[in-house]
């Protein structure tokens, strides 16, 4: 008979095959990074059907990990989606629902919310944010105030200017042609602040050089603080317009700015994946990458693509709201697809999950632990259902399984046809499971269906109204 230790030899590499069939192995104090692109559309990566733009290092999280194909975000423009990515909160909660943040904006994401990184630190993680941060460029609601030990990055959007927003260059498809012609328009026509800490350290930004700077920003931290749990949040500025890589990587022809500006961001991807190959950290390190909401479609070819999807940013439509996400970490089961429902909404209960450590109680939130999810232990998500808000935090629909309904009032100021009555509505009522793109409008047939739905809505965002708590703002 083999002795124990003679037997535990043998099993081992049995043990390490089943780990590489079903991914990382679980990990204490594992470490976390958030890839948060800008604007890029649901069909603008390999692994996601894109026939035009290469991704292999983006795609390397869907071979190592999984992919979600049916993952949300909770607004389909920028500000209210990053406040629900960092706090698992519907943005009305958290008073920032109401579009997005400009220069002259006087509120912010509350310090007194907790987040993520709040979250995190508190366990004792080093936490940064490098990049976009658009929930509040005054010093009370900045990275550093509200659960993050370091921060370097623009404040708001890259086609806004300090102070007050104003003398920015002609915009449109023909506008970020000229503006893609002639690289140092950054410096020139352009007055957007680079923040390091709660400082302006850089204006205007070289956008040229912002998406490498972010990433090789990730990088030294992630050196620096390799022995102890990091969370690093990398919330890009692009490919929000306008669009600018570096002056050796750039392709001349405008017609291309898109796919160069995510082949880029690909190319910076890999390099911080690689780092924590060579660091041995990949096995003890979760990677999400997803974006904000969908692709800014007006822009053409300096936008992105929804692919199967309908409508873009700005929409409740699948395509302003369903986005790319792939996931890579300890348990996550490699070379995986998930279709269930879940989103950004659900990231902080997750990770709170996987780390073993309670929520703060007294503050509702409406994520939900998707752990299972993520692991590939479960076959259907605890979320069932999900509210879609315009990008104004108005109620506008709601999923609930494979059921969408939609409820479009238009707003009276824009509505030009005079015999419309100013509160008439559109409704939508889809079966996702039969029609993605959200073609096929089947209110007619299932009255029952839209008035259960239209009930269900209606009542959630009562309790979110009922309950909702005040922004920062400044006095």
């Amino acid at each position: 008979m083999l002795s124990r230790p003679l037997n535990l030899l043998l099993l081992l590499p049995v043990l390490a095959s089943v780990a590489l069939a079903t991914g990382f192995t679980q990990a204490a104090n594992p470490n976390f990074i958030i890839i948060f692109a800008d604007d890029q559309g649901y069909g603008d990566l390999s692994c996601f059907g894109s026939k035009t733009i290469k991704t292999p290092n983006i795609d390397r999280l869907a071979t190592e990990g999984r992919k979600f194909t049916s993952f949300m975000v909770a607004s389909p423009v920028c500000t209210p989606s990053r406040a629900a990515l960092l706090t698992a909160c519907y943005p009305k909660r958290v008073g920032m629902h109401q579009h997005v943040l400009f220069p002259a904006s006087k509120k912010g994401l509350h310090p007194e919310e907790h987040t993520i990184a709040d979250h995190l630190k508190s366990q004792g993680y080093a936490t940064a944010c490098f990049g976009k941060w658009h929930l509040g460029h005054h010093p009370e609601v900045l990275p550093t105030s509200n659960g993050f030990d370091t921060y370097y990055g623009i404040p708001y959007s890259n086609d806004m200017n300090h102070p007050d927003n104003k003398g920015k260059p002609q915009g449109g498809v023909q506008g970020m042609d000229l503006l893609w012609n002639d690289p140092k328009s950054t410096l020139t026509k352009w007055k957007t602040p680079l923040f390091e800490d709660e400082k302006i350290v850089e204006l205007p930004v070289d956008q040229r050089t912002v998406t490498r700077r972010y990433t090789q920003k990730a990088i030294d931290f992630v050196k620096a603080h390799r022995d102890r749990p990091f969370f690093v949040y990398l919330p890009h500025s692009m490919p929000h317009i306008p669009l600018y890589v570096p002056d050796d990587v750039r392709d001349p022809d405008p017609k291309n700015a898109y796919i160069n500006t995510i082949e880029h961001i690909d190319t910076e991807v890999g390099r911080l994946l690689d780092v924590l190959d060579e660091l041995k950290l990949t096995g003890k390190t979760y990677v999400i990458y997803t974006t904000d909401n969908g692709p800014w479609l007006p822009f053409r070819h300096h936008g992105g693509s929804a692919g199967p999807l309908r409508d873009g940013k700005g929409s409740t439509f699948e395509g302003g709201q369903r986005v790319p996400c792939l996931m890579r970490g300890p348990g996550i089961p490699a070379g995986t697809i998930c279709g269930e429902l879940t989103g950004t909404i659900d990231i902080l209960p997750t990770i709170a999950a996987i780390t073993d450590t309670p929520l703060p109680t007294g503050k509702k939130i409406d994520g939900l632990d998707v752990s299972a999810l993520w692991m590939g232990k479960a076959k259907k998500s605890p979320r069932d259902e999900f509210l879609h808000y315009t990008s104004r935090g108005e109620l506008q629909g709601i999923r609930q399984g494979n059921w969408k309904l939609l409820v479009k009032t238009p707003r009276a100021r824009r509505n030009k046809n005079k015999n419309t009555p100013a509160n008439s509505s559109q409704v939508f009522l889809f079966d996702l499971s039969k029609d993605l793109g959200e073609q096929n409008n089947v209110v007619e047939q299932h009255p029952d269906v839209v008035k259960g739905l239209r009930q269900r809505m209606e009542a959630l965002d009562k309790e979110i109204t009922t309950n909702a708590r005040a922004p920062w703002t400044k006095s």
